[in-house]
């Protein structure tokens, strides 16, 4: 715990079973009151593995994609009443070392939702990623600010850190079951109100890595236009769009200083 807060660390896993338990080693366990795996029907020995490390493991009989793993990660913490929940993924990508950074400005109160940047330092490069992958990720990155009327310097990182408050309020359980998940999720924090802020994180690409393929990076960029789209004519109040209207009176409530 910090601050009293119960803090939950969840892995959505797909075919991790050659990294899972490097990732689980290095989680700082006085920091962490309880890891939670997810296996979304892996073809590998995800589960054993999980299991044999003593991780409490919900493997799904199906694949339910990579946002319906989130979901049953989310409400699997919120059931077992975390006041903080950290997303880590099980392959190895991003150090468990950064934990306590991500979830420390959540718990003291400064920020409602944590990113762990690839972007801020030479991260991303250095640590392997595909320069085509980069460059999508700033072209995006920079469309997104501009319609959204903030400065993150990364959309797309799969580091993250929720408080509580964010996921009951918000109905992350009607987004997308597909990659594009965790885009329509931070612009609804963002057009919500909460507070997001970033950390430097370094990245790591192998060959053990999860990816997706051009042809899923092809259809998340075009999803991430679309979610664009739509919050910056929400925020113009030109089109309602059902991933943002129901938060307009709390973004109303939380810009007035009222939340």
């Amino acid at each position: 715990m910090i601050n009293d807060k119960k803090i939950v660390l969840v892995m959505p896993a797909y075919n991790a079973a050659k990294t899972v338990r490097q990732t689980y080693e290095e989680i700082p366990r006085d920091i962490v009151d309880e890891v939670l795996l997810v296996d979304d029907a892996s073809r590998d020995d995800t589960v054993a593995v999980a299991r044999e490390l003593g991780i409490r493991t919900v493997a799904h009989e199906r694949n339910t994609g990579y946002g319906g793993n989130q979901k049953t990660c989310y409400q699997t913490a919120l059931d077992s009443g975390a006041d903080i929940i950290i997303m880590l993924h099980p392959d190895y990508q991003y150090t468990p070392l950064l934990v306590e950074a991500m979830v420390s400005p959540i718990a003291r109160g400064v920020f409602d939702c944590m990113l762990g940047s690839r972007i801020l330092s030479n991260g991303a490069l250095q640590g392997g990623m595909p320069l085509y992958k980069y460059a999508s990720n700033r072209a995006l990155t920079l469309f997104e600010n501009l319609l959204g009327g903030h400065k993150l310097s990364e959309y797309h990182t799969g580091y993250r850190a929720y408080s509580r408050q964010v996921l009951e309020a918000i109905a992350f359980r009607k987004n997308s079951d597909d990659f594009i998940f965790d885009n329509q999720f931070l612009a609804q924090i963002l057009y919500a109100g909460f507070r997001v802020g970033e950390i430097t994180c370094p990245t790591r690409y192998a060959d053990d890595s999860s990816s997706i393929s051009f042809r899923n990076s092809l259809c998340y960029g075009l999803g991430v236009l679309g979610v664009s789209t739509a919050l910056f004519l929400q925020r113009m109040g030109l089109k309602g769009s059902p991933l943002f209207s129901p938060l307009k009176d709390m973004r109303a409530r939380r810009m007035a200083g009222g939340d």
